[in-house]
């Protein structure tokens, strides 16, 4: 899967959001997404937000996804 299309489903279900997807290989990525959504919740809540914003070719399409989760507070500190 393109990083392009992983992106553009982030920004779809997070308008506004930062977001940067990378892959070698388009089956091993990376993320880096900052969301003020992100504030007050938990690691775990951070991921399933991502995660359902992806759909289910994680786990298929998508091998492997790192994801570095931040809310705009975090990035200011």
């Amino acid at each position: 899967m393109d990083p392009e299309v992983i992106q553009q489903r982030i920004l779809q279900a997070m308008p506004g959001a930062q977001v940067r997807v990378h892959s070698d290989d388009n089956v091993h990525y990376s993320a880096r997404i900052v969301n003020a959504d992100f504030s007050g919740r938990s690691r775990i809540e951070r991921h399933r937000l991502v995660h359902a914003a992806i759909g289910p070719e994680l786990g298929r399409e998508i091998h492997a996804l790192s994801l570095d989760l931040k809310s705009p507070e975090e990035i200011s500190a």
